[in-house]
């Protein structure tokens, strides 16, 4: 624990401490807080993107993936890799449009486009419940690797010591906005590097190369009924979980902020390019839940989020693997500190300047986003220490589910006004409930089985609750044109500007 709390105070201090004098000097602006100004280059870029995608629960949930599910775990590194061509399909537009028009946030592409501030309303709140516990298992995270080193997470004295942990973390990160976020980005790069590479040294030095790894594993997951390759009965299943977890990453705030700051969308287009290197080095760490298998590591049921932690608790000096799960404290203060950001300027620049108080300053909006940042990580903090792991993992689930219904409303907005606004509406209300009752009904599994006999097929529920939504969207496009139900001014077309109701601010129309 002491060397779990060294790792993470000093990184947050450093990176505050290299914030620099130019920082402190500019004038509070929301721009600057949430997107550095939009002047991120390259190297910055690459690092932050892949910080923020590539999480710490990932770090923890893949391996224990292939603990747990043999290959059908592998889905996870498919997604990631088709990743890459979907964002650069959508994220350098998205940066071209939101330069161009002054956007901040996933809700001011449905605002622009669509001028309904009950659609724009439906995206915040999308982001707000999908990201608050994903921003929870960041902290999951952080208490597998806790576990793993044999902290008793029931203890009062253990509690504190990590409220204050994050109380210390927040107060040096938050303020300076993404910024700091990026130097972060750059320390948690090097220690996931560093991490990596002892771990799977320590599996060599342990006798077990890829070889014996991959048979031994292959026979405790027989024993099982499972094994290296996803079975043939799961693989509509495997397909549809992988194209869903791409589109609804892309939903998310936190990848659009970072994708948003910066410099360029040709920046953004070479970041995405890099996307593959840290697919690669995940696919190590999914290597590393076979060589838990391999080396006959258990877990509590239900965690197999533990069994990379376990691995290296097994196969490391006790000071070395304190050093290495406080790697992975580090990894969960990035993510964190962007999610938090995120979803801080959608709730200031999207409900309060423009529903309570349209005339805030730029001071006075930084200084309402730094405090519900602060709030979202705390409140993240307490859900996650007073709920159960599978708790935060369930509402997950759930969170990709809503997160995907917003891509109608934004990812497609990039592309095409054809849509109504109304109908766009009536279709997010119809994925959002009909994705919520069958994750529910069926047990908070990601993946529902339809039809009957012969004809059963497993899809990815939040793909077909997004299948839902965009059929009622097309539905209802021309039935309401043809009612002459009027559309919105459109703010992302050339002509005047179009004001925002009851705020200061207006699109910029070039």
């Amino acid at each position: 624990m002491p060397f779990f709390a060294l790792v993470v105070t000093g990184v947050a201090v450093a990176a505050r401490a290299l914030s620099g004098r130019r920082d402190r000097e500019e004038l509070p602006d929301p721009a600057g807080w949430a997107l550095a100004r939009r002047g991120l280059g390259l190297g910055a870029t690459v690092v932050i993107l892949g910080g923020t995608v590539y999480t710490a629960y990932t770090v923890v949930a893949v391996p224990g993936l292939t603990y747990a599910t043999g290959g059908f775990g592998l889905y996870a590194l498919t997604y990631t890799l088709l990743l890459t061509p979907a964002a650069l399909f959508v994220l350098p537009r998205l940066h071209a449009m939101a330069r161009r028009y002054d956007l901040l946030t996933t809700a001011d592409f449905a605002l622009a486009r669509y001028r309904s501030h009950a659609l724009a309303l439906a995206v915040v709140l999308s982001g707000l419940l999908a990201t608050m516990p994903y921003l929870a298992l960041q902290v999951v995270g952080l208490g597998a690797a806790l576990r793993a080193m044999g902290v008793d997470l029931a203890d009062p004295r253990v509690v504190l010591g990590i409220v204050l942990l994050f109380a210390l973390v927040t107060a040096a990160l938050l303020p300076r906005g993404l910024r700091v976020c990026v130097r972060v980005a750059g320390f948690k790069a090097v220690l996931m590097a560093v991490l990596l590479v002892v771990s799977l040294t320590l599996v060599a030095q342990g006798g077990a190369g890829a070889g014996r790894v991959f048979e031994e594993a292959g026979r405790r997951l027989a024993g099982q009924g499972m094994s290296l390759v996803p079975p043939v009965g799961t693989r509509t299943a495997y397909v549809t979980l992988a194209c869903g977890s791409v589109l609804a990453q892309l939903m998310y705030p936190q990848v659009l902020t970072v994708a948003l700051a910066a410099r360029g969308a040709d920046t953004v287009r070479r970041a995405v390019l890099a996307l593959p290197m840290w697919t690669f080095a995940l696919g190590l760490f999914a290597y590393l839940g076979f060589a838990a298998l391999a080396f006959g590591v258990t877990t509590p049921p239900g965690h197999a989020e533990l069994a990379a932690p376990e691995l290296l608790r097994r196969l490391a000096e006790p000071w070395l693997a304190g050093l290495l799960l406080g790697g992975l404290a580090v990894a969960a203060l990035l993510p964190g500190a962007v999610m938090a950001v995120s979803m801080a300027m959608l709730v200031t620049r999207n409900v309060y300047t423009e529903y309570f108080n349209p005339t805030a300053t730029p001071k006075h909006e930084v200084r309402i986003a730094r405090f519900a940042a602060t709030a979202f990580v705390l409140g993240a903090l307490v859900f996650a220490l007073l709920l159960q792991p599978q708790d935060a993992v369930n509402l997950h689930l759930l969170g990709g589910v809503w997160i995907i219904q917003t891509v109608p409303a934004v990812g497609c907005a990039a592309y095409t006004r054809w849509f109504h606004r109304r109908a766009l509406l009536a279709g997010w209300a119809v994925g959002m409930a009909s994705g919520t009752l069958l994750t529910v009904v069926d047990g908070f599994d990601s993946v529902v089985t339809l039809g009957s006999g012969t004809g059963r097929i497993s899809l990815y529920t939040a793909l077909v609750a997004l299948a839902l939504n965009l059929a009622v969207a097309v539905l209802l496009t021309p039935v309401l044109d043809r009612l002459g139900v009027v559309r919105g001014p459109d703010a992302l077309a050339p002509g005047d500007p179009v004001a925002r109701r009851g705020s200061r601010f207006a699109f910029r129309i070039d």
